[in-house]
């Protein structure tokens, strides 16, 4: 009997065009802190949980950031992203593809390294009710990318093992998660990652953004169209 599918899909630079947004988010909280970081090194982190990006923060830079420090930070770039939320907009072919998953009733969830209140901007220019679609959040695992919890939560939720899972991300950080929960690492280049960093991470696919992914998902389970 052959194995079904489940499709566990990134938001941020996957589904939706804010990475960049999150990117001048963070550089204005960090410039807020008296913080110096080149917005290029900013960018290698999103897709990672904000908790790591703090750790790698305090490395590169020698920093104390206190307790109180990184939730101030968190606020900043919250209130920051809401302000360019408003910005936001699918991906070409984003709506598509979970569309036509839905129509061959293949199995799809969002799990998102973002806490829900910059996720629900993104979810509702998307066309994504978290009351109805499965979606997981930073809020509700323990930890976030690189580790799985997201995409074993995730496939949890729709009743299913993360061996069967599809794993579509834009970022290293979505692969690397994939490969330490045994599900297949699908990489889109809409977030900014080059091809050979996503398939060095785990991506045994690499396609533009959803738009390719749909013309091409035969080639990862998703049935031929």
């Amino acid at each position: 009997m052959p194995i079904e599918p489940v499709f566990l899909f990134d938001l941020d630079g996957t589904l939706v065009d804010s990475v960049y947004q999150h990117v001048l988010a963070w550089k204005e909280a960090l410039d807020a802190e008296g913080i110096d970081l080149s917005v290029w090194r900013i960018h290698r982190r999103i897709g990672m949980s904000g908790g790591l990006f703090m750790n790698q923060l305090l490395r590169e830079t020698g920093l104390e950031i206190s307790f109180e420090r990184r939730e101030r930070l968190r606020r900043l770039h919250t209130e920051s992203y809401r302000r360019q939320a408003s910005s936001v907009r699918p991906l070409p072919g984003a709506r598509e593809v979970l569309a036509w998953l839905g129509e061959v009733g293949i199995p799809w969830a969002v799990a998102t390294s973002g806490r829900m209140e910059t996720a629900a901007p993104n979810l509702a220019a998307l066309g994504v009710d978290p009351a109805s679609a499965v979606v997981v959040t930073r809020d509700q695992v323990k930890r976030a990318k690189p580790d799985p919890d997201l995409f074993v939560a995730a496939a949890e939720r729709l009743g299913a093992s993360t061996d069967r899972a599809v794993v579509i991300g834009d970022s290293i950080w979505d692969m690397l998660a994939a490969i330490r929960c045994r599900a297949l690492g699908v990489g889109l280049l809409s977030g900014g990652y080059g091809t050979a960093e996503l398939q060095q991470a785990g991506a045994c696919r690499v396609y533009d953004d959803p738009a390719d992914l749909l013309l091409h998902i035969d080639e990862v389970g998703g049935g031929r169209r």
